[in-house]
This record gives structure tokens, sequence and C-alpha cells, in this order.
């Protein structure tokens, strides 16, 4: 019975040690660099209420671009939750920078913004971020 357990043990650990991977990039058999990004609106603020209605987002991936692109998901919806109001996908971005503009952005609600940027080359290697704003 002690072998048994021993061996489970044993097995768990050996699987758990070989599924964990590095965050933000790599892992799943890619060599890629983890992306570093930088957002304006800056990544985790709540920006004070604006009169709109548009809202400019501006995306700079400061270093580990790889070399066969990415894809860039932006959503737009009420942080209480609900339905995205707005949604825009850039499905073949070879440059640092990269603009939106949100629309759509209702009156006096606060809205969170994600941002989803994934390897093209490597699915594994994603970033991914969020902030919140509302319109006046």
């Amino acid at each position: 019975m002690k072998k048994i357990v021993l061996l489970s043990l044993t097995l768990l650990t050996l699987a758990t040690f070989s599924s964990c991977g590095k965050g933000g990039g790599g892992g799943g058999g890619c060599s890629e660099a983890a992306m570093q990004v930088n957002t304006t609106p800056a990544i985790n603020t709540t920006e004070p209420a604006a009169p709109g209605p548009n809202f400019p987002l501006q995306v700079n991936i400061t270093a580990g671009l790889p070399t066969a692109g990415v894809t860039i998901e932006v959503t737009a919806s009420p942080d209480a939750g609900g339905s995205p109001f707005f949604t825009q996908t850039l499905p073949d971005v070879k440059t640092a920078i990269s603009n939106f503009t949100i629309t759509n952005t209702p009156s006096t609600t606060l809205s969170v913004v994600k941002i989803t940027i994934t390897s093209k080359s490597c699915a594994s290697n994603k970033w991914t971020g969020s902030y919140r704003y509302s319109r006046k």
C-alpha cells in the first residue's frame, strides 16, 4: 500500500512540474521571448470620466514582438457585466504601435477595456491587460 501511495505522489509531482510554464510567453514548446507592452491609457488604471464619445487607445509592444506578428483583440464592456459594446481585432500586426478608437461607450457607465495580444507563431505567447474608463 505504501508503494502505491509513494508511486502516486511521485507521478503527481512529475505531472505538476512538467505542466508548469513561464507566464506571458515561451511555454508550449515555444522559444519566443515574452512580449512587453505599454498602453495609453495605462494598464490597471481607472481613467477619469471624459466627455467622449470616442476614446483613443494606443498599444505599444516595447519588446518581444514576434517576427511572424501578432493578433490584437480589444473589447470594451460595462464593468458591471454584460455584452461588449465595442470589439475590434487586428489579425496580422507586425509593427510595435497600434492605435484604436473605442466607440459606442454608454454615458455614466464605468467600462472596462480588455486587450489580448497573441503571437501568430506561438499561441501560448500571449499578453493580456485591462483598464477602466467612463463617459460623462
